[in-house]
């Protein structure tokens, strides 16, 4: 393996020379403000597309992450287009939050809350002030966490349901994607509205945030990660009976820091202790039942058997933080090589080297799908953004600077 700083390196070029250009050149819609809502993966752009609000709040904090930590003008300006449109169209103007999604010229197509949403915008919002000071960014972010409490919080068994109407009144089918149960309450919503507090409680310290922060993170370690296997339970019932024995190797390996995230933030020892080694713990799961002999991530099991053994650009991403974290916690050199074995592959297979970017979806020989054979295979869609990609290589260029080459050993920890 290389050194931490030629590692940091390639991080910092991948992000500044292939992802953060390829969204500020290929994307942004200079006629009617934002961005595009599809790229497929020949690059082929489709102006007419919808958008949705979680795309447009991912790119708001990868940009404003990246201006924040790399002070880049262009990426503070491409995070100022992101926020004023998010502010002039997403917001509703009305009776607060984003909505889910938006016609190419900025009309409402869909009007309901989803929770997940909210907690992106609350999540982008809270990075955009921290990264300019801008006040008014600040108080939407305060009033979404405001209305996820008051609107979605489930006051007897704990936790957030899943969705509102546009004025926040009950609805039916609450399904954050045609793939997901109808159920009140899921893995994901939670996990992200986890980040989101996460990063609130980082620029105001409010007593009230932090006992919601700390109450979720209680929640999400007792009700959703699942003790014996090590792994999230998926989807619930609003006392939370687990709906499906479904596993996402992804989501496992990303919320296994962002647990530790939270509990750091929060600088409660108790739950640090106890997000710590759960982080250790998942990650061990996901590297003896997800990982590929290629070094990749499976994406989803059943039964203990593989139902999706495709390899999905996120999920590769959150597993070199997520094994790179509990190396740094445990010192167990297993998930070192692992994280650096991850970032392999995505160098080798995942990054697109013709058009920019990264594949959505590749085979589990490695070889990219293309839009003709899955929806899901585009460069730029409802769910593809900067985010996750954008994100491991901030993160890993944060953590691996100054930092030695080996932690000290961890005791008491899963082996």
């Amino acid at each position: 393996m290389i050194t931490n700083v030629e590692w940091a390196a390639q991080f910092r070029q991948e992000l500044t020379g292939n992802i953060l250009p390829f969204w500020m050149r290929h994307t942004v819609d200079r006629e009617n403000g934002g961005f595009f809502g599809a790229v497929d993966c020949d690059l082929r752009v489709d102006k007419q597309a919808a958008r949705t609000a979680v795309i447009n709040t991912r790119i708001l904090w990868t940009f404003s992450a990246a201006a924040r930590m790399l002070g880049d003008a262009a990426y503070r300006e491409t995070a100022d287009w992101a926020y004023d449109y998010i502010v002039d169209k997403f917001w509703d103007k009305e009776f607060g939050g984003v909505y889910w999604m938006l016609d190419h010229l900025g009309r409402p197509l869909n009007i309901r809350k989803q929770i997940y949403a909210q907690a992106f915008a609350a999540y982008g919002l809270s990075e955009y002030f921290r990264a300019t000071g801008r006040a008014e960014s600040m108080e939407r972010a305060k009033q979404l966490y405001r209305l996820i409490e008051e609107k979605s919080g489930e006051p007897e068994y704990g936790g957030y349901l899943e969705a509102r109407f546009r004025d926040w009144s009950p609805l039916e089918d609450l399904r954050l994607s045609d793939k997901d149960l109808n159920c009140p309450k899921s893995m994901n919503t939670h996990l992200h509205v986890l980040e989101a507090y996460t990063s609130l409680l980082r620029v105001w310290d409010d007593p009230g945030l932090g006992a919601s922060l700390a109450e979720l993170l209680r929640v999400t370690m007792d009700r959703i990660v699942d003790g014996g296997t090590g792994h999230f339970k998926m989807f619930f019932d609003n006392q939370w009976t687990s709906l499906t024995d479904h596993v996402s190797f992804g989501h496992d390996i990303e919320g296994s820091w962002l647990m530790q995230e939270a509990a750091e933030v929060l600088g409660d020892r108790a739950l640090m202790e106890r997000a710590r080694a759960l982080a250790v713990r998942m990650a061990l799961a996901v590297y003896e039942e997800g990982l590929d002999k290629d070094g990749s991530l499976f994406y989803e099991a059943s039964h203990g058997r593989l139902v999706d053994p495709n390899k999905h650009w996120w999920a590769q991403a959150e597993a070199v933080v997520g094994f790179y974290n509990a190396w740094q916690v445990s010192g167990q050199e297993r998930f070192r090589l692992a994280a650096w074995r991850a970032w392999e592959y995505i160098e080798d297979k995942v990054v697109d080297r013709v058009h920019g970017e990264w594949h959505a979806k590749l085979k589990p020989d490695g070889t990219p799908w293309k839009a003709q054979d899955d929806r899901d295979a585009c460069l730029v869609g409802a769910w593809k953004c900067p985010y996750h990609n954008g994100r491991v290589c901030l993160e890993m260029m944060e953590r691996l600077s100054g930092r030695p080459e080996r932690p000290p050993q961890a005791e008491g920890l899963p082996h």
